[in-house]
């Protein structure tokens, strides 16, 4: 029997998403390999990340990526809350600074502006 993984209900989801980001990279803490990813979907409080490297939930990640607007570098820790096989792992922003959450609802207010 394998692992049952999560249903997505896209419009029960409490923040709005992103996708224009770039130089996106995220480390396995305590491993050193590359992972290889495509661009996410990121909100004020966390992304899904397309990768088919397979993560834990509850793994803790770092996370780095520079907002395409602003070119602001993030940097922060994330933990894995939930993960598709083969498609991609949705993560919980852990330890954001202040001034990264109000970059990225900035750089997201930005983009439903331009709409």
């Amino acid at each position: 029997m394998g692992v049952k993984e999560p249903r997505l209900n896209i419009a029960a989801r409490k923040d709005a998403r992103y996708t224009q980001l770039s130089e996106l990279r995220v480390a396995y803490e305590g491993f050193t390999e590359d992972i290889v990813l495509r661009p996410p979907d990121l909100s004020p409080h966390g992304m899904f990340i397309n990768t088919a490297k397979e993560f834990p939930e509850g793994a803790i990640l770092k996370l780095s990526f520079r907002m395409a607007r602003s070119g602001m570098l993030i940097q922060t820790r994330c933990e894995v809350r939930y993960r598709l096989t083969g498609v991609g792992i949705g993560v919980e922003f852990i330890g954001i600074s202040a001034e990264a959450a109000r970059a990225i609802e900035q750089e997201m207010g930005l983009h439903t502006i331009g709409k």
